[in-house]
């Protein structure tokens, strides 16, 4: 008897961890599942057409960041997973700290992604707040999507980790706009939060996928991540340039800096302010203005595995190995370079995709 009333309490007790589990599982908001990625300058240089063969359905690209960043491999990306048949989503990585601020964000958004053609609704990535109140943040969002949605008529997505899904964003933005939530290391996100259902589901951010070296966000997403329509985003197009970040290291150089980003002393120096060209610090940030980094890469022809690059008048190894994400040595070794200083222009090369 003792022995039947533990089994049946070890049964229930079971049962109701079963139950709890599954209540507490946000379930998708169709039945129709589609494979996914999201990427950015981390990436590098990847190829489209092996990321497609892997079975990659939808990719989400990160087009900026700020009121003045743009991503330096955006362009890039877009036009090659297009060329490839995939699936286009594309973000924007929101700063502001007040709702003017949001709006500026907005506009360069729009005007950074004018004239492309998403397939996929439009994603507001907000995840650092600073001190922001949970009202401020909630209040920026929807001052940032709401003037996205005016100047793109393009729905919008917002972008967020399960705790800030539930502690932070609002009843009122979860009511308006679906979630594509991040949740690692599970098999369905939680479900805790003012959202019922998910139309995108970040899983991890150590995927493996052939065409892209390191590691790639994985996602699944839902059919109501498309967008009703696929018709071309027409706001005016900005003509800020494209900038990355750089981190001095001990023993660089302005000339060495310039060199590896293929831009000028007197560039790099006036871009940020610099007074004495021969006074920079270890750990400081220098904005580097990559646009022509990006002009050259989209202009190479791509066979197999490999990208062919025509070296220019003052190009070096360091500089175009930077600009491709790759290494000295694996340059040399793919080109049999005897003297990696001694290059030539008009010499063709071969860049490990």
């Amino acid at each position: 008897m003792i022995k039947k009333i533990l089994c049946l309490t070890l049964f229930l007790f079971i049962s109701l961890l079963i139950l709890s589990s599954t209540s507490y599982a946000m379930p998708p908001s169709s039945d129709t599942i589609y494979e996914g990625i999201d990427v950015s300058n981390w990436q590098g240089y990847i190829d489209y057409n092996r990321v497609k063969k892997a079975g990659i359905d939808i990719v989400y690209i990160k087009s900026s960041q700020g009121s003045n960043v743009t991503d330096p491999f955006f362009k890039l990306n877009y036009t090659n997973a297009k060329n490839n048949g995939l699936k286009i989503g594309l973000y924007h990585f929101l700063t502001a700290r007040n709702e003017d601020e949001a709006i500026k964000e907005a506009e360069y958004f729009s005007s950074v992604i004018s004239g492309t053609t998403p397939d996929c609704k439009l994603a507001m990535d907000f995840e650092s707040f600073g001190n922001l109140t949970k009202e401020e943040i909630n209040n920026i969002s929807l001052a940032f999507i709401n003037k996205v949605k005016e100047l793109t008529n393009k729905d919008i997505v917002i972008y967020s980790d399960a705790f800030n899904a539930r502690d932070t964003f609002g009843k009122e933005l979860a009511s308006a706009y679906p979630l594509w939530v991040a949740e690692y290391d599970v098999t369905e996100p939680s479900n805790d939060s003012n959202w019922s259902y998910w139309i995108g589901f970040q899983y991890s951010d150590m995927g493996r996928i052939s065409g892209i070296r390191g590691f790639v966000d994985r996602d699944r997403f839902t059919d109501d991540i498309f967008l009703s329509s696929n018709e071309s985003i027409n706001t005016p197009p900005n003509t800020v340039n494209q900038i990355e970040y750089y981190t001095v290291k001990r023993g660089n150089t302005l000339s060495g800096i310039a060199n590896e980003f293929g831009t000028t002393i007197n560039e790099i120096a006036g871009l940020n302010g610099i007074k004495n060209v021969n006074l920079i610090y270890p750990n400081e940030v220098l904005k580097i203005d990559v646009t022509r980094n990006l002009e050259e890469i989209k202009g190479n022809e791509v066979e197999t595995g490999h990208t062919i690059y025509t070296i220019r008048r003052g190009n070096t190894l360091t500089y175009i190995a930077n600009m491709f994400k790759v290494s000295i040595e694996s340059i040399v070794r793919l080109n049999d370079i005897k003297n990696p200083n001694l290059i030539f222009t008009g010499e063709r090369l071969r860049i490990n995709n």
